[in-house]
């Protein structure tokens, strides 16, 4: 089993990061292989809307010349992509929402003088966020946003786990919210294995 972690937040030794740490350790003692990406230090510039990738039905087809194509590549060859990302003005980070962009559009040939496929069907993805309000209302919208996408793209949702950041005066991170990020990593491998049995 393998898990395309994409890491959506500026900031490495930050509270996305922290709730991320006890996640990754989980899947590595369940045997979770993990590729880990951090989207601050690749290149993926936001979508052009040309539609030059519905003309490419077996692979993206994106015109721009940056990181796009082997993140794309790598999230195609995992079982389920990982989206950590901290939440900013009630949604992901920049570069993780034009990685979404373009991902779901070529991805999805839906646009084109032939209609292809969904490049991503099949796929599973979960997130992990960081938010400064309660999450039902700080990361509300981020997951409404995603429960789409996959609807869109055929990937199968398999759940958000997010966090409230209180502020400077509170540490972000405690044993019940290291405990609750190995308790998801877990509820997504079981989940997997449910399926193939």
């Amino acid at each position: 089993m393998k898990f395309c972690v994409l890491m959506g937040s500026p900031r490495t030794q930050g509270n996305t990061a922290a709730l991320l740490a006890p996640f990754l350790e989980e899947c590595a003692a369940l045997g979770i292989e993990t590729e880990n990406y951090s989207l601050y230090s690749r290149t993926v510039n936001p979508c052009l809307g040309c539609m030059t990738c519905q003309d490419c039905l077996d692979g993206p087809g994106c015109v721009q010349d940056d990181d796009f194509e082997e993140l794309f590549q790598a999230v195609d060859s995992c079982d389920v992509m990982i989206l950590a990302t901290p939440i900013y003005s009630f949604f992901c980070t920049p570069p993780m929402k034009a990685l979404l962009d373009r991902a779901i559009y070529a991805g999805t040939k839906n646009y084109g003088p032939v209609k292809g496929p969904k490049l991503l069907a099949g796929k599973r993805l979960a997130s992990i966020a960081t938010c400064g309000y309660p999450p039902e209302k700080g990361a509300d919208l981020w997951e409404e946003g995603l429960k789409r996408w996959c609807r869109y793209g055929g990937v199968e949702y398999m759940g958000l786990f997010c966090r409230r950041d209180w502020g400077r005066g509170e540490p972000f991170m405690n044993e019940e919210r290291a405990q609750a990020a190995r308790d998801f990593a877990r509820a997504i491998w079981m989940s997997i294995r449910a399926e193939e049995l």
